[in-house]
């Protein structure tokens, strides 16, 4: 997992998990870049992942190197969901575009490809609570959020989106390239 399970409870860690709870209805929540004390980036993570277990739409984060930790995880799980359909729709559609005796060249390495991504994504992201959430950059969806009272001029912002047809899509393209890469291996092996 990317964040600490470790959380010190001192006074700032009882009164963030209390506002955090407090307010699963609002829009917003901000993880204030505040030092108090040697535990500080331990309070960060505490609050980021209460954050996100409240389901808020959009989760400011001011500490930089959660921030970009965060950012970096959640590019890492679009990458492992991009090459996931990439790969597999490469594995379906190549025996179409290429001779048969040489498209299973092209087609099993990118079947392979989509299954090992699938699976990672789903033993490392996907019961995760930040796979629900994408990097926000629309300037105008920026601009309606309380950006202006933080006192870091890098932010990273997250909100919530709906993942589910994301994942029925690369799931169900993993499993096809996985029932063509099995039938595949069983015509050239069994002959």
């Amino acid at each position: 997992s990317r964040v600490s399970p470790r959380w010190p409870l001192g006074e700032g860690g009882v009164l963030a998990r209390a506002a955090v709870a407090a307010a699963p209805e609002r829009d917003c929540y901000i993880v204030h870049e505040i030092y108090n004390g040697e535990n500080a980036q331990d309070q960060f993570e505490y609050e980021l992942e209460q954050a996100l277990e409240a389901q808020y739409k959009y989760i400011v984060i001011e500490p930089t190197r959660i921030g970009d930790e965060t950012a970096r995880w959640i590019t890492v799980g679009n990458c492992l969901h991009k090459t996931t359909v990439l790969a597999g729709t490469a594995c379906l559609f190549t025996p179409l575009a290429l001779p048969l005796d040489y498209s299973h060249y092209i087609s099993l390495p990118a079947g392979v490809l989509s299954l090992a991504c699938c699976t990672l994504y789903g033993i490392s992201w996907q019961f995760d609570p930040c796979c629900k959430y994408q990097v926000e950059y629309d300037a105008y969806k920026l601009s309606r959020l309380p950006l202006h009272t933080l006192t870091s001029s890098t932010p990273v912002v997250l909100v919530r989106k709906d993942d589910l047809h994301r994942k029925r899509l690369h799931n169900t393209i993993a499993l096809a390239a996985l029932v063509y890469c099995v039938k595949k291996i069983y015509e050239l092996y069994a002959v």
